[in-house]
């Protein structure tokens, strides 16, 4: 089966490849044209409501194809769930102020350190939470979860990865997700962990 992944990203796409390979008779690749399709609002209040908006959204630009799309982000239970569904635009809802030169990942990175300011290492518990949806000709057809727990450190760790993983730290392992070997860290992704529901969904129906 052939599933399109309504997504650019490349380390999305990679996380969602290595999960597909661990499973017969799936294929994933991104939706021809993407670049080309102007995005949906990402305005709902829960992950799987983005995932499902997106999915309807861009399986109407595929007709008769399967497209899957994803929302995730990270979750601090001292934030009450911040940054939550606004993971990637954190440090702009916070006006967090920042080096003309700052990515936006340094700048979330950033905002989320200042919130924490304060805040004990026992008390920083966190869960980076992903949500899939599988649609096809604008109608849902499965959804899926994947989540990893965690901590957030007080200081960046590690040059790999992307978002929140400088400061994301694996307990179990005592590394952040930038410093685990990259083979560990796809395996391990709670977009990858998603994809494995998701499909272990479909074999069975």
């Amino acid at each position: 089966m052939l599933l399109y992944t309504a997504t650019s990203n490349p380390g999305k796409i990679r996380d969602f490849a290595y999960a597909a390979d661990r499973h017969h008779g799936f294929t994933i690749e991104p939706l021809p044209g993407l670049e080309q399709i102007a995005p949906p609002a990402e305005d709902e209040a829960t992950f799987e409501s983005n995932a499902r908006v997106k999915a309807i959204y861009y399986s109407r630009h595929a007709p008769g194809q399967f497209v899957i799309a994803d929302d995730s982000g990270l979750e601090v239970a001292c934030l009450n769930g911040a940054p939550g569904v606004r993971s990637a635009r954190y440090a702009e809802d916070q006006r967090f102020p920042h080096p003309p030169a700052a990515t936006l990942d340094e700048r979330n990175n950033a905002a989320l350190l200042r919130a924490l300011d304060g805040v004990p290492d026992a008390c920083r518990q966190a869960s980076y939470r992903c949500s899939l949806a599988l649609a096809r000709d604008g109608e849902v057809l499965r959804t899926a979860e994947g989540r990893l727990d965690g901590s957030i450190l007080s200081a960046p760790r590690g040059q790999a990865g992307f978002g929140y993983d400088p400061l994301f730290l694996l307990p179990e392992y005592g590394l952040t997700m930038t410093e685990i070997e990259p083979a560990l860290r796809i395996q391990v992704s709670h977009r990858g962990r998603a994809l494995e529901n998701l499909l272990r969904q479909l074999e069975t129906h």
